[in-house]
């Protein structure tokens, strides 16, 4: 994903137009309607360099996005098929069950995926013309979909348009938003009442002898996107990260990382200085987010101070198993980057109105308030609808200083700084 290669897929793109909600869209087609409108004109990502235009819609596509659940139901009998979703949440199923209870004449069947094998499996499908999704649910940190499966005419968006008046436009940039996601640090509540750390730079603090503060558990980023991601903003963010660290320490930052060490990486940036500080630390690699939390909760016998990374949700375990954990839910100069969940129709599948429909109710419908997004509502899940608050949440998504995910900002460099990361980390004397 350099530069270059970025440059030829946005030239590419110049030539159709992202849809997003529009206030004067056309009329909705008639229910009586015996084919379902083509959808076509709706695949395309927006220019890169144009990221930021307001995006606009053709009259077909508007057919689709105005369209009420009861004119996109009857279609969807006329399909006769039955409604596929590859997903990488176990959840879904539960989703699909509330759905053929409000639609009895539709099937809708989810299989769960990790996010790999899922959105390989669309690209394999659309290569050999053998389509068998209809609705894809999954992230994209790292920018693949957003930059390749659009341009290649794998997917294309649905934005109806009564739900999408609830959704910050900056979150509809990539994709139809589902859900998202945090990714906290947890610390062990019986060795403290509290966060023991406030900002960035002390997560990775050393003693005079040159060893850890704290005993960092976490997913190693190479193999996660969205971890990796993370780090990708902090580059961006270099300034912010130059502040913080000054902010807490009362002194400039020094810089310390070789960066002839590895092409494309930049002198003096504060998101690469920290990246390679981190690597330098004495780590513990776990792939499980229950792992990673209950080592965190055996930090309290084991005296051995540690904090852990992972998804927001695995705060469950506090409740379900008694752990003694918490989130740092603060930290400067962000404390999250927005996991966002994204739904995509697949571009030629057999049910396009079904899908659609699907996707409305797993949206809640057009209040938020239908039972399709009720089995997503954990603590740790937030709706990107303002509409609608998660009761089981603290706090909403806004509240603390998180920032959505900047795909076009880290997409030219994502793969430079996981290079950085790779070969700074094979060199540790901590390993």
């Amino acid at each position: 994903m350099k530069k270059i290669q970025a440059l030829c897929v946005a030239a590419l793109m110049c030539c159709t137009v992202f849809f997003g909600c529009q206030s004067t869209a056309s009329s909705p087609a008639a229910s009586q309607s015996t084919k379902a409108p083509d959808s076509a004109t709706s695949t395309s990502a927006p220019d890169k360099s144009n990221a930021n235009s307001t995006a606009t819609s053709s009259n077909e596509d508007d057919k689709w996005n105005d369209m009420t659940d009861e004119e996109l139901y009857e279609l969807a009998k006329q399909e006769g098929g039955e409604i596929t979703i590859y997903s990488i949440s176990s959840r879904m199923p539960r989703t699909c069950e509330a759905f053929m209870e409000a639609y009895p004449e539709l099937k809708a069947v989810a299989t769960d995926f990790d996010q790999n094998e899922a959105i390989s499996k669309i690209e394999i499908e659309a290569k050999s013309n053998n389509i068998n999704a209809d609705v894809l649910q999954c992230k994209d940190a790292a920018g693949e979909i957003y930059y390749d499966f659009f341009p290649a005419g794998y997917l294309e968006n649905y934005y109806p348009t009564d739900i999408c008046s609830k959704i910050d436009p900056e979150l509809m940039k990539y994709g139809m938003p589902f859900y998202t996601g945090l990714n906290f640090w947890y610390y062990n509540t019986q060795l403290h009442q509290s966060a023991p750390v406030d900002n960035w730079w002390q997560i990775i603090e050393k003693d005079e002898n040159g060893n850890n503060k704290y005993n960092l558990v976490f997913e190693n980023p190479s193999s996660n996107d969205t971890y990796m991601a993370l780090y990708c903003h902090m580059i961006l963010m270099s300034d912010e990260m130059a502040q913080a660290y000054e902010k807490a320490y009362g002194k400039p930052l020094e810089y310390t990382y070789d960066a002839s060490q590895t092409p494309g990486v930049p002198e003096n940036n504060a998101g690469y200085e920290f990246l390679y500080r981190l690597s330098q630390c004495k780590l513990t690699f776990i792939g499980d987010g229950d792992d990673i939390v209950e080592a965190v909760h055996g930090a309290g016998a084991s005296g051995m101070d540690t904090l852990g990374f992972c998804s927001a949700g695995k705060i469950t375990n506090r409740d379900d198993n008694g752990w003694n954990i918490a989130w740092v839910d603060h930290l400067d100069p962000f404390v999250a980057v927005m996991n966002t969940n994204y739904l995509y129709i697949v571009k030629g599948c057999d049910n396009p109105a079904g899908a659609r429909l699907f996707i409305r109710f797993l949206m809640g419908g057009a209040d938020g308030n239908g039972p399709g997004f009720k089995p997503f509502t954990k603590e740790g899940n937030w709706s990107i609808r303002s509409d609608y608050t998660n009761p089981n949440n603290p706090f909403g998504v806004k509240d603390i200083n998180t920032i959505p995910c900047d795909i076009e900002g880290i997409y030219d460099f994502f793969l430079d700084a996981k290079d950085f990361w790779d070969y700074w980390l094979s060199k540790s004397p901590a390993k």
